[in-house]
């Protein structure tokens, strides 16, 4: 054959050792994150946690925040798959120095100082602020229903809960009922030192499932004591109750509280909840919440929580915003989710004492509602909050203004389900929602980050 090949020695061993530092360009975000943890964050809050002289020294806390943020940033979140790519993937190799912590010191490390990663959201925030991305003259919300870590064919109504206990309680003592007369027998064939008395594995297994059950029907019992209670005081007081009186209704109402019959609580996430998604279907899901400024898309104050509706975040996302930043928005799009009198009032308030102007959709008409009011002319004085919210959306500036707010604050959940794998958390109960949210938004804000400066002009940045 007359064609030749370049060299191709699969066994030549390599004359000087290799550096992966020459396999990475030089504005990599591998590079761009090593970088930031190294000289720029502030891992205090983590050192402070290891306290114990004792045992074998753990993996450096550097090292884990260097591959728990570009596993994040780049959607690989799971520590299974981290630790794979600590082995197949040159970044994280660099990023790890050749270090391969297993998953389980990965997964210990997430959950032991979720709090403190979480808290880098605000960190992140600051160096936007700094790069000059954040300038706060418009800002849009909304909400998002990121999928929990539980199925919802694990959960269960309560009325069907006191069902399934009485059959199982039944069936229990039935098995109970056999595996005695089975071991009364046995004492007879075998003699009573003879072991036994293990119980079935049938058994066991519907003893589990009546435990959760019954651990489940009391946890929503406690919420609609509670929630009765709550009720009955501030009741009590908006008549003028004294305390012992207020009390003492709270406490007769919460005797007599009982959970609905459709109420759901999950066993393997009870925290999360059934909501309706994007695509029409019903999944146990968390509330994601996020204030996202205009020109750069970086998220300026975010939350979790577990109620569907996004009403209640108005106002409370805002204040966020403000403490977050030391700046005061200029303008707040959100989208009829959010409208509800008791915040169009306190969002007017706002606007009253710090400037803030809100375009709040205030959605369809409903038949108890006031007839609009023209969009001309003076105001009626009687006019409602919703009433004059509707009629500022109509004109000229309120139609430009609203219709910049899809696309400022929803491509960002769009880019973090996309390249972040942001869809579904890996980390159960509100807590771990919530600081798993966090640090995927701190990550979006680190990428958007890293496409303004870049790596050389990440130490300019900081160092002014």
């Amino acid at each position: 054959m007359d064609k030749t090949f370049r060299m191709f020695d699969p066994e030549q061993g390599l004359l000087l050792p290799p550096s992966l530092d020459d396999w990475l360009p030089t504005e990599h975000l591998a590079r761009f994150i090593a970088e930031l943890v190294d000289e720029h964050l502030d891992l205090s809050r983590i050192r402070a946690d290891y306290t114990e002289s004792r045992g074998a020294p753990p993996y450096d806390p550097r090292l884990m925040v260097r591959i728990l943020l570009y596993g994040y940033t780049t959607g690989v979140r799971s520590s299974r798959a981290i630790e794979r790519k600590l082995v197949d993937d040159v970044p994280f190799r660099w990023l790890a120095a050749g270090a391969v912590p297993d998953y389980r010191a990965i997964a210990r490390f997430r959950k032991r100082h979720l709090s403190a990663l979480g808290h880098l959201f605000v960190q992140a925030l600051a160096l936007c602020q700094a790069a000059g991305m954040v300038s706060l003259g418009r800002v849009a919300l909304d909400g998002t229903k990121v999928r929990a870590n539980a199925s919802k064919r694990k959960a269960m109504s309560y009325a069907r809960m006191t069902e399934k206990e009485k059959v199982l309680a039944d069936e229990v003592s039935a098995l109970l009922a056999e595996a005695e007369r089975i071991d009364k027998a046995e004492d007879t064939q075998f003699g009573k030192d003879r072991r036994g008395d293990e119980l079935p594995e049938e058994l066991r297994r519907r003893e589990t499932r009546l435990a959760k059950i019954r651990e489940a029907k009391a946890a929503l019992e406690a919420e609609a004591e509670q929630a009765a209670r709550q009720r009955a005081e501030e009741k009590s007081r908006e008549r003028g109750d004294d305390d012992d009186t207020t009390a003492g209704k709270g406490a007769a109402a919460a005797d007599a509280a009982a959970p609905k019959p459709k109420a759901q609580r999950n066993f393997t996430d009870p925290d999360s909840k059934i909501m309706l998604t994007g695509d029409g279907a019903f999944h146990q899901c968390y509330n994601a919440q996020a204030m996202v400024d205009e020109d750069h898309q970086v998220i300026v104050a975010t939350d979790m929580n577990t109620n569907a509706s996004d009403v209640g975040n108005l106002i409370s996302m805002t204040e966020q915003t403000t403490a977050n930043t030391g700046q005061h928005p200029g303008q707040v799009l959100a989208d009829a989710g959010y409208c509800s009198a008791d915040n169009l009032d306190r969002a007017a308030e706002r606007t009253t004492e710090h400037g803030t102007e809100f375009f709040v959709a205030a959605g369809r008409r409903r038949r108890d509602d006031p007839a609009p009011v023209a969009p001309r002319g003076r105001i009626p004085g009687g006019a409602t909050a919703k009433q004059r919210m509707a009629r500022s959306l109509t004109t000229k500036k309120g139609r430009a203004v609203y219709a910049r707010r899809k696309a400022i604050v929803e491509p960002v959940f769009g880019q973090m389900s996309t390249l972040q794998n942001a869809k579904q958390l890996l980390l159960r109960g509100l807590d771990g929602a919530r600081g798993e949210w966090m640090l995927l938004a701190a990550c979006h804000n680190l990428r958007k980050l890293h496409g303004v400066v870049g790596v050389s002009g990440l130490g300019a940045l900081v160092g002014s």
